[in-house]
């Protein structure tokens, strides 16, 4: 069963740290942490793989418009790493 991941981060962008968030449906924790792994690599850190309940829960002004599909296994948001599912 797939189920929607919402993943906080603090990465580096542009010689800063920033915290990020990333949606990704996968099969488990596990799967969504390996799913962005793929994506982007490690320069990342977790800092919160939480499984999204209810999808209006999300950003709705700036997340729900410019998302992907979310039904299928891999990166919904941001979007350009629908390549990445397997």
């Amino acid at each position: 069963m797939l189920t929607p991941y919402w993943i906080k981060t603090a990465g580096p962008y542009n010689g800063k740290v920033h915290a990020i968030g990333v949606g990704i449906t996968a099969r488990s924790k596990d799967d969504a942490a390996a799913l962005f792994r793929l994506a982007f690599g490690e320069a990342h850190e977790f800092l919160s793989i939480e499984p999204i309940d209810d999808m209006r829960s999300i950003d709705q002004n700036h997340v729900m418009p410019n998302m992907g599909n979310a039904l299928r296994r891999g990166i919904w948001f941001p979007r350009g790493f629908d390549h990445i599912s397997n």
